[in-house]
């Protein structure tokens, strides 16, 4: 295997811990949950792992300034800002909202894209943070995120910034090598572990945790199934996505394996009302987590992965007598957007 650039600034490895209170509450097979909530970097999440190859990547092409994009809660730019101040760079941050609008003149508004429009915002949760890390930020719509993220670039270069690009939820082959190793790590725990998982769960969204899990799982020997819980995508979208990524990755470190759309595990019977909007599966899973084991989910990833997994031990889906591995990706700070409290919080 090609050696890849790397800064080792995780916390690993992450923990991995039983759950014997959802275990006995759920009446299903034998809960464990791996805590990349706990990696370190700005309170933690999967793209901690990735950002140590992206980053790596970005100083050996001697980069001074990281843009990305994301949602207006987006872990992945909470990290990447981060990961920025850490490290000596600037940051730009291309965010997305549906509230973004053209700004009319007898309109004010809290945050102006500099490109007429306007998007009147609460900075809280992952918002507050990134602007803790001082990061630039820039507003558009969702359907404009791509456009305005490579005109962000183009415009950094012309300025004599230095960009470096890294792509939605760092979801490219140098990004996905962060879950390569990250399967590595955990088969070193279960070495020393006697109950083997027969099914990781996890969110899947961008494709890259997924593509670095399932080209780890060859590598590495993992005999059990990589079943993303699909948090925006259908699972054909998702399928073909995750198996390019994961191809990509392989030949990026000069590695033969290679993945049919039909090799990737995906369910998609959990996208709810959309991204980022929080139902009773995601209230639920988020309140039996919170009460039962102390531990913090997210509205957007992990609680909706964490629901899809519940229901799926409800339903008998998993084999009663075989482990089953919940990886937590993190996205706490997103629990904190005034947008989810109400939901979260019974009246009293």
């Amino acid at each position: 295997m090609k050696d890849m650039p790397r800064i080792h600034f995780a916390h690993l490895p992450t923990p991995v811990e039983f759950l014997p209170n959802l275990t006995e509450i759920l009446k299903g097979p034998r809960l464990f949950i791996k805590r990349d909530d706990q990696t370190g970097l700005a309170l933690g999440g999967n793209k901690t792992r990735k950002l140590e190859f992206l980053v790596a990547d970005a100083q050996e092409k001697q980069a001074r300034t990281l843009i990305t994009a994301g949602a207006i809660q987006s872990n992945h730019c909470r990290q990447t800002a981060a990961a920025a101040a850490k490290f000596g760079f600037d940051c730009i941050l291309v965010l997305t909202s549906a509230e973004v609008k053209t700004k009319q003149s007898n309109e004010t508004a809290s945050q102006d894209t500099g490109t007429g429009q306007i998007f009147a915002v609460v900075p809280d949760g992952n918002l507050l943070l990134d602007q803790l890390f001082n990061a630039q930020l820039v507003w558009t719509k969702p359907e404009d995120r791509e456009k305005v993220l490579q005109k962000t670039w183009i415009e950094a270069e012309k300025e004599g910034r230095v960009p470096y690009l890294i792509p939605y939820g760092g979801s490219n082959p140098i990004g996905a090598m962060g879950y390569v190793f990250a399967m590595k790590e955990l088969m070193d725990q279960l070495i020393e572990c006697p109950e083997y998982p027969d099914y990781i769960v996890f969110p899947s969204s961008s494709g890259g945790t997924q593509a670095g899990l399932s080209l780890g799982a060859e590598m590495f020997g993992y005999k059990g199934r990589v079943l993303g819980i699909s948090v925006d995508e259908r699972e054909a979208v998702l399928k073909e996505r995750v198996a390019s990524l994961a191809n990509q990755c392989s030949q990026l470190i000069g590695e033969k394996h290679v993945f049919l759309p039909s090799d990737i595990h995906v369910n998609d019977a959990y996208l709810g009302g959309g991204y980022g909007v929080m139902g009773k599966t995601e209230q639920e899973a988020i309140q039996l987590f919170a009460r039962y084991e102390g531990i913090l989910l997210d509205p957007v990833y992990t609680g909706r992965a964490a629901g899809g997994l519940i229901d799926l031990i409800r339903k008998g889906f998993f084999a009663q007598d075989k482990p089953v591995l919940f990886w937590h990706t993190g996205g706490t700070p997103a629990l904190f957007a005034q947008r989810y409290q109400s939901s979260l919080i019974p009246s009293m």
